[in-house]
């Protein structure tokens, strides 16, 4: 079960976000079964969005998984 203050990743893209597949976001707040709220920021601490996802649009980290760096679009 994915809680508060867990990093997940995106399970698709977000383009009217700037945010795509893969990318990492912390939740902020679960909405009971349905979804949470999850704040994207850059490797600077700069917030690119924070946006209210369904349960199937992320995904609890594993540690099979591996970071990236990549540019954003305007934050």
């Amino acid at each position: 079960m994915i809680a508060e203050l867990d990093v997940v990743a995106l399970t698709v893209d977000l383009p009217e976000e700037h945010l795509r597949r893969g990318d990492l976001g912390t939740v902020v707040l679960v909405h009971g079964e349905n979804g949470y709220e999850v704040e994207f920021v850059t490797l600077t601490g700069e917030t690119v969005a924070v946006v209210s996802l369904a349960s199937d649009q992320v995904r609890p980290i594993t540690s099979g998984d591996i970071a990236n760096a990549r540019p954003v679009e305007a934050v």
